[in-house]
């Protein structure tokens, strides 16, 4: 399977600048989806078909533990995709 660009570089340095468009962007691909509460929260939850979910505050810059989160999370579907 090709290298995905973006997972790396969240690994290498989950401390950048991250926005919610990247972590939606990454969680497309990994196929998980995207709720996003129509008011009255400001977090937005990622789920996949096993059960796995992960939410995460959107607040910019998005704190380091969530992008590690994902990161072990999509490391964790594709280990168990194999």
């Amino acid at each position: 399977m090709r290298r995905d660009k973006l997972l790396d570089r969240m690994r290498q340095n989950p401390r950048n600048d991250w926005r919610m468009r990247d972590v939606e962007t990454l969680a497309r691909r990994y196929g998980l989806s995207i709720n996003r509460p129509k008011r009255g929260s400001s977090h937005v939850t990622l789920r996949h078909d096993s059960g796995t979910k992960l939410t995460i505050p959107d607040h910019r810059p998005i704190k380091p533990v969530y992008i590690r989160k994902l990161v072990t999370m999509i490391d964790q579907l594709e280990e168990n995709h194999e």
